[in-house]
């Protein structure tokens, strides 16, 4: 990374000599895969999100909050999030209102009130001091028929309360191994997230989840991350514009870890994690938090 003032730069694009004139104002650039990219884009902040899923009793809960507090009293420069179960929620509430850890919600419906047993509100999640919801997570899809029509209303919905959605979506192995994995991500991103103003869409957070990474012994690798990651920026560039595509923060959720963090996050468009089974551990979930770019 270079500083240049009152200098003329010449950049060299798919073959041809083209001159960048820079005058009075210092610009930071970044010069990869023979691109220069101004510095003084939209910084994206990270955000590392832990997802306790089906796990943790109240007392558990609590203890795994209270740990992650004291370990990441230190960090900055980074969003920490972690997302407990519905009746843990207002225990650890209590313990993250303050210090450096947001709290989320894995779940809600899109209505706000309503005959819909076993269900959980927006304003509910609100109530109780969320600021993040999960929405179309992988398991959601497969086992409780989620799709992308209801996916939508979900984001929708946390978007009108000021809940800021994480909207999941990513191939299965059968997709990924028959070449659909983009076939598939551009129907999730068209269909899962429309209807938002070019605002409201810089705001909202995407996890991607390539399913076939997720338990089951194989391991996307960075630069297979990368190339997705990617191609969901390109597309929500099509539907939102320049300004909310380079706004939007994008998560990778297969399995990232300790000892593959830093090299997903050295890539130029993942922008977090969301973590399972390692943010459920005080010590392995802080090693991610506390991860160093390669």
């Amino acid at each position: 990374m270079s500083n240049f003032s009152n200098n003329a730069i010449i950049a060299h694009m798919s073959g041809q000599r083209k001159s960048l004139i820079l005058h009075t104002i210092p610009v930071k650039i970044n010069i990869r895969t023979s691109l220069i990219k101004e510095q003084y884009m939209p910084k994206r902040i990270p955000l590392i999100a832990g997802n306790w899923k089906m796990f943790k009793t109240r007392s558990e809960a609590k203890d795994l909050a209270f740990g992650l507090k004291l370990s990441c009293a230190d960090v900055t420069g980074r969003e920490i999030l972690i997302c407990p179960p519905y009746t843990a929620i207002e225990q650890v509430a209590e313990i993250v209102k303050t210090g450096p850890i947001a709290l989320g919600a894995q779940n809600m419906h899109w209505e706000s009130k309503g005959a819909f047993t076993g269900e959980v509100a927006p304003g509910m999640l609100v109530d109780v001091g969320v600021k993040y919801v999960i929405v179309g997570h992988s398991e959601r899809r497969q086992y409780f028929a989620e799709t992308n029509e209801t996916v939508n209303k979900k984001m929708k919905a946390a978007v009108q309360f000021g809940i800021i959605p994480i909207v999941c979506i990513g191939e299965t192995l059968n997709e990924r191994e028959a070449n659909r994995t983009l076939a598939v991500i551009s129907l999730q991103v068209r269909n899962g997230m429309e209807g938002l103003s070019n605002q409201q869409a810089g705001k909202i957070v995407i996890a991607y989840e390539p399913v076939w990474a997720i338990g089951t012994g194989k391991t996307a690798t960075a630069a297979q991350a990368e190339e997705a990651h990617a191609y969901i920026r390109k597309l929500f560039s099509e539907m939102y514009g320049a300004d909310a595509a380079d706004s939007v923060r994008i998560l990778y959720g297969g399995s990232m870890k300790p000892d593959n963090v830093s090299d997903l996050m050295s890539q130029p468009d993942i922008d977090g994690g969301l973590v399972g089974g390692a943010s459920l551990e005080v010590e392995s979930f802080t090693k991610i938090v506390k991860y160093a770019v390669k």
